[in-house]
């Protein structure tokens, strides 16, 4: 492969996608140079410098920690193109026209150094194109690098080389962009729309049609082209709406236009009700309205009224999802592979529209391999990464049974590539399979299962699945992932920490030990690695004034925070999603936390009335007595700092963020780009810690300030409430936070031990569960799902 070190990218363009892209390239540590027209008015480099300050106010936020922003210089093409001559990639992301493109690459090719690679993110325009009249140099070095948007938060990564790109270039970008970039790289073929878009944009066009056809409303579209099948919750109209209909409607032309021969392309219309949209300027979200409205009215809950376009009369009504029985089906399984069977038996005409779309899909992806890829996994992770599916085409339709897929899908006229005939014909009875704890896809050039890449780098918990459990209950399991190293996955409702994650964690630590294990990885391959506890078993103890048991299970939660602390073995926990109240508090008691930069980290108990008490305020006290000097100014600010991260349950919003609130340590903990290598990286840190592990000692030599630091943080708590961020229950809360932190009413600054803070942590818990305001704050949380403020 070709070893580059890239230190400095030019981004050309800096609109939504160009700053997206010059976000995220500073975020993974880059420095950048983001060029754009020169202003008519005003300073010259005026639209490139809105560009960046815009993103700086933007949500969802393009960049992980806004002091990143520092990293990009911006400039103009006239005045600034010279600069890229520094450059290692430059990367052109203009507007979509072919001649100002081409335009744009005769000015690089006057200023860039030979060697230097520089990639389009054109998303439609044939990569072949874009080279025609260049050097042989730039051709060598020059291919597509296709994100999407928003950058930082849509995984995929599209690499499309044409015949003249060196194959070490596209090797390079396949690898940086997973590594370097956190992206799941997928190679593609220089065909319209690539990959992703070709197949998204086709299943989005046929449920279009279906709806249209079965005379469905499009929010009962929506309900059953979301979550309920393993597919984000905008649905299928609601992300039209966001991906906004002239882009919709230009890439179905285009499609139309460039694929003649695309046997399903080829005979769609853009439908009469898209037409209507488009020629009225409704071009959704950034319109103000597309397929929904969102009016100025309220409803009884006192919710902006929604209105939704009827496809038949193209008018607008209130929105109403009607009741069908496969919506109430779906809701009641879990397991998406069950659900997916489910929608094979239903017999309504909400089940029709999704049998009938995902045959028509299954047909599709069949025959567009290899015509846009040679082999079916990529066209999966395109799907996955691109379009936020739960699972690929391929994956779809060995859940649904592909031999009987086949004969539904030819049942109603779909026609099916004969690979798949052929393969079924060998005795080859699903596209994946796993083997001896490896994921194998069928690769139809050769006709047989084939692993698939990345196997060392990726752990995927489902591949060992087949292999018997070292341990397991039933909300958890304990893997064995090879080289002496356990993972302990989470398996409960949104992974809340319940009775037997608490009691897997010990048992596993036990075993670790004992059986001679090298250590523990705590993580998952779920969404959130953790929602924290579960506080509906908190709130029947309290509810029940049932104070002996709640004392027990807070010390229980407690204990396995330092079980993690101070096992004999490494314990190294790998998040991801949602790492919440008690996985906050087993992240900071862990010797290392292997973070996806997508980590959204924070002790968020006080939301529901309480305070951390797994251990999470005991260990702020514990790293302000390591970071404050024993005199000195800096011990009241540094100790309120810390104090407003508890008492308004700041929430890091990435990984990066999570360093600033104290969460992690820089010493411990360091974060991967890449979801995927969360666990792989985990494993990495348990071997190297492994050798020569020495089991930590409890402390006792906690320094914490007593009343000093009292006084301090209650007129800080007092500040909170005058500023009107705090109710009179959020600042009673808030001094018992104090409390734990300052050591409590001591006389005067002393050294105590962890355990002598765990017991107040617990008391101050225990006083809260006994408050009405949090017991009302516990119930409106399990019937709402979100905090009350009272």
């Amino acid at each position: 492969m070709l070893h580059r070190h890239i230190r400095k990218v030019a981004v050309l363009g800096s609109g939504l996608m160009g700053t997206g892209i010059a976000a995220q390239l500073a975020g993974c540590g880059l420095e950048v140079l983001m060029l754009d027209l020169p202003s008519a008015e005003g300073p010259r480099n005026k639209i490139a410098a809105d560009s960046l300050a815009n993103a700086l106010k933007a949500k969802p936020a393009p960049f992980y920690d806004n002091q990143y922003a520092s990293r990009i210089t911006v400039g103009n093409f006239e005045d600034d193109m010279a600069k890229i001559k520094n450059c290692d990639w430059i990367i052109e992301v203009v507007v979509e026209r072919l001649d100002i493109k081409k335009q744009v690459y005769e000015k690089v090719e006057l200023h860039r150094a030979k060697g230097t690679l520089v990639t389009s993110n054109t998303s439609g325009i044939p990569i072949h194109l874009l080279n025609e009249g260049r050097s042989d140099d730039f051709k060598k070095h020059f291919c597509g690098t296709h994100f999407f948007n928003p950058v930082r938060y849509m995984r995929l990564l599209e690499v499309i080389p044409t015949p003249e790109t060196s194959p070490e270039v596209t090797e390079f970008f396949m690898h940086y962009g997973d590594v370097i970039l956190g992206k799941q790289t997928v190679l593609c073929k220089d065909t319209p729309a690539f990959i992703a878009n070709r197949v998204g944009v086709y299943a989005m066009a046929k449920i279009f049609m279906l709806t249209h056809e079965l005379g469905l409303g499009i929010d009962t579209a929506d309900a059953l082209t979301g979550p309920a099948i393993g597919r984000p919750k905008t649905g299928t109209f609601r992300l039209a709406d966001l991906v906004g209909m002239d882009t919709a409607v230009h890439v179905i032309k285009g499609m139309k236009d460039n694929c003649p021969n695309d046997e399903q392309i080829s005979k769609m219309e853009v439908p009469s009700f898209l037409n209507f949209l488009v020629e009225n300027k409704f071009f959704g979200n950034k319109s103000g309205q597309g397929f929904y409205k969102k009016t100025a009215e309220k409803d009884a809950k006192g919710r902006p009224v929604v209105l939704a376009l009827n496809l038949q009369t193209h008018e607008y009504a209130v929105s109403q999802k009607e009741k069908l029985p496969i919506i109430d089906t779906l809701k009641q399984i879990d397991d998406l592979p069950r659900r997916i069977k489910a929608v094979f038996k239903g017999d309504d005409k909400g089940a029709e529209l999704l049998k009938r779309s995902f045959l028509g899909l299954f047909a599709y992806v069949s025959n567009r391999v290899p015509e846009i890829s040679n082999t079916l996994y990529a066209v999966d992770d395109a799907l996955r990464a691109g379009f936020a599916w739960e699972v690929g085409p391929f994956q779809y339709w060995d859940m649904a049974g592909v031999e009987e897929a086949i004969k539904m899908a030819e049942s109603q006229g779909e026609s099916i590539a004969s690979w798949v005939k052929e393969m079924l014909a060998a005795g080859h009875n699903t596209f994946y399979k796993t083997e001896n704890g490896i994921r194998k896809y069928y690769d139809q050039a050769s006709k047989s299962y084939q692993a698939l890449p990345g196997g060392d780098s990726f752990i995927v918990l489902d591949s060992y699945r087949s292999n018997k459990a070292v341990y397991s209950n039933a909300e958890c399991t304990l893997h064995d992932i090879g080289e002496g190293v356990l993972c302990l996955e989470f398996h409960s409702k949104m992974n809340a920490i319940g009775e037997g994650i608490l009691r897997g964690i010990n048992d596993s630590i036990n075993l670790a030990e004992e059986q001679g294990w090298k250590g523990l990885v705590i993580g998952n391959n779920a969404t959130n690695f953790t929602a924290g506890a579960n506080i509906m078993m908190i709130a029947m103890m309290a509810y029940q004034q049932e104070w002996d048991e709640l004392n027990m299970a807070v010390n229980i939660f407690q204990q396995t925070s330092m079980r993690i602390r101070y096992s004999a073995v490494p314990v190294v926990i790998a998040t991801q999603g949602y790492v919440f109240g008690g996985g906050c508090e087993f992240s900071m008691h862990a010797d290392a936390v292997v973070s996806a930069a997508e980590s959204y980290v924070g002790l968020v108990e006080v939301g529901v009335g309480l305070l951390p008490g797994g251990g999470g305020t005991k260990e702020f006290a514990v790293r302000l007595s390591d970071e404050i000097s024993k005199e000195g100014d800096v011990q009241i600010p540094r100790l309120i700092d810390r104090f407003k991260t508890i008492a308004t349950a700041q929430v890091a919003t990435s990984a990066d963020e999570a360093f600033k609130f104290g969460y992690f340590q820089a010493q411990k903990d360091h974060i991967v780009r890449n979801v995927a290598r969360n666990i792989s990286e985990a494993k990495k840190k348990v071997l190297e810690l492994a050798d020569g592990y020495v089991q930590p000692i409890p402390r006792k030599d906690v320094y914490v300030l007593g009343r000093t630091g009292l006084g301090a943080l209650y007129v800080a708590a007092h500040s909170l409430k005058l500023g009107k961020y705090a109710s009179e229950h959020d600042i009673k809360i808030a001094q018992k936070v104090a409390w734990v932190l300052c050591g409590g009413d001591l006389t005067s600054p002393q050294m105590v031990s962890e355990q002598y803070l765990l017991d107040i942590e617990r008391e101050m818990f225990l006083s809260l569960c006994g408050e009405p305001k949090t017991l009302e704050r516990i119930q409106f949380m399990l019937e709402n799902g979100k905090p009350l403020r009272n």
